[in-house]
């Protein structure tokens, strides 16, 4: 138990202090950048250090590769952004990146993952076993995110197809997770349907979604380039 607080105080500890290190960085740029045409270079150097390393992996609140965000929609990376600057998605260090840009940073940034990964298109269907399919059904997914689960219906829907299995796992869990103040996501449809699985079956479902064709990719980058 003393271990487990320990790591918890260590957890909340260097999540503020990456709060407040992004936002004192954004504080002090500000001024500087104040009518000037900033690099899209300077303004995804936060993200690079993650979503710029193949098979990166994140430890919180659970180790998990952190997702593909290359060849991903753009209204959904937007929503997605202003959702942890919200706090309505949960995360320490998202939220202190998010908080740290502008409305045109989030915008100039997501239309620049959307385009970073142009990948030919996915087969329109995949025929799975019996079992996921009832899966599949049962939560209504492709309702959303589309036949072939790469072309969802609107654009501020995530493409899951192809997406690391245990970061999907770790976000449909997010979904089901009240009460936390740094796990969880408030989204209410989402919320209304994985709380009608197991965690089993999550786990199930993400590795049935990571295994399709999909448009997603890690594009590798350097902060020294």
């Amino acid at each position: 138990m003393r271990r487990q607080l320990q790591t918890s105080v260590a957890l909340m500890l260097a999540g503020s202090a990456f709060v407040v290190a992004a936002q004192t960085s954004a504080s002090s740029s500000s001024p500087a950048q104040a009518g000037k045409s900033v690099p899209i270079e300077s303004k995804v150097a936060m993200c690079i250090g993650c979503h710029g390393i193949p098979g990166y992996q994140g430890t919180f609140p659970e180790v998990y590769k952190v997702p593909m965000i290359a060849g991903q929609n753009s209204k959904y990376l937007a929503a997605a952004l202003n959702a942890y600057a919200k706090g309505e998605r949960k995360h320490p260090t998202m939220r202190g990146i998010a908080q740290s840009l502008t409305d045109q940073d989030i915008t100039d940034i997501s239309a620049y993952y959307e385009k970073q990964a142009q990948v030919p298109a996915v087969p329109e269907t995949v025929t799975p076993s019996a079992d996921i399919k009832a899966l599949l059904d049962k939560g209504n997914c492709a309702s959303c995110h589309g036949a072939n689960f790469s072309k969802p219906i609107d654009g501020t829907y995530p493409k899951i197809a192809g997406q690391h299995p245990d970061y999907l796992y770790a976000a449909l869990k997010a979904y089901q997770t009240e009460g936390n103040p740094y796990v969880g996501r408030g989204n209410a449809i989402m919320a209304a349907q994985v709380k009608q699985f197991s965690h089993a079956e999550l786990k199930a479902l993400g590795k049935y979604l990571a295994s399709l064709p999909g448009e997603l990719r890690t594009v590798p980058q350097s902060k020294f380039r």
